[in-house]
């Protein structure tokens, strides 16, 4: 993914160089800044910055970020019984985006676009609650567990979308993200401690209860010990983007 990367930012260059050789410089306003209206209904708080080389090619870059709350859609990914073990499970997230735009039809930042695309997210815990049912001798016992940890991805994607410019002076700008993937690896770890000691036996069934969990589109390993369990991700990273951004042309 690194390599991607690397690769993105040369083709990026390669387009300004051409530009500047070229030697045209047209009348046109070639800054928008932006932000992404739909994505605070998810509290993500976003700009992004979008610079026009020429008619066709122009880069956007675009900051995200996720204050500490309830994950979204929780309930879509784990049922109403694991949804409870997880009591007080809090997170925040940061994105960032880099993308070269290639425009279709009238350019300088209007019109029909596709843009390949790389991202860094991030994805950090509070210190949650979370509890395992422990069964021995036909007793059930609730052990009480803490967490936390992070996780990030590297990933790459293509989207088209279209924009607009708004009123006469064509200073307001509308974009419409139509549809967006990427995908990638994704790596973290999360630490689960107990003040309870937990025997061979009580290790076994957490392990077995983390796994069981069975997150969609997450690969992930666990280890248990004496005091609780340690979960490492290592898989792939997969999302998904759509929105509308309102900006302002200079």
């Amino acid at each position: 993914m690194k390599r991607y990367f690397i690769l993105l930012l040369c083709f990026i260059f390669s387009g300004i160089n051409a530009q500047e050789e070229s030697g045209a410089v047209p009348s046109e306003k070639m800054n928008i800044v932006k932000t992404n209206v739909t994505g605070y209904v998810f509290r993500n708080i976003n700009l992004s910055y979008e610079r026009a080389f020429n008619r066709w090619f122009s880069v956007n870059m675009g900051f995200g970020a996720m204050p500490e709350g309830k994950v979204p859609f929780i309930n879509s990914f784990l049922n109403d019984e694991d949804e409870k073990r997880f009591q007080n499970l809090e997170v925040k997230a940061f994105n960032f985006t880099i993308e070269p735009r290639f425009y279709i039809g009238h350019g300088y930042g209007k019109g029909f676009y596709f843009a390949p695309y790389y991202r860094y997210s991030k994805v950090t815990s509070n210190t949650f609650d979370f509890y395992y049912d422990y069964r021995l001798n036909g007793n059930t016992y609730r052990i009480p567990i803490k967490g936390f940890g992070n996780t990030n991805g590297n990933s790459g994607g293509l989207m088209v979308g279209v924009q607009f410019f708004l009123t006469r002076k064509q200073n307001l700008v509308l974009d419409f993200w139509i549809a967006g993937a990427h995908y990638g690896a994704g790596k973290g770890d999360f630490t689960m401690t107990s003040d309870v000691i937990l025997t061979p036996d009580m290790q076994a069934q957490l392990k077995k209860e983390i796994e069981d969990l069975d997150i969609p589109y997450v690969k992930y390993t666990v280890e248990t010990n004496a005091n609780g369990a340690y979960v490492k991700v290592d898989g792939p990273w997969i999302g998904f983007r759509s929105g509308l951004s309102l900006g302002f042309r200079f």
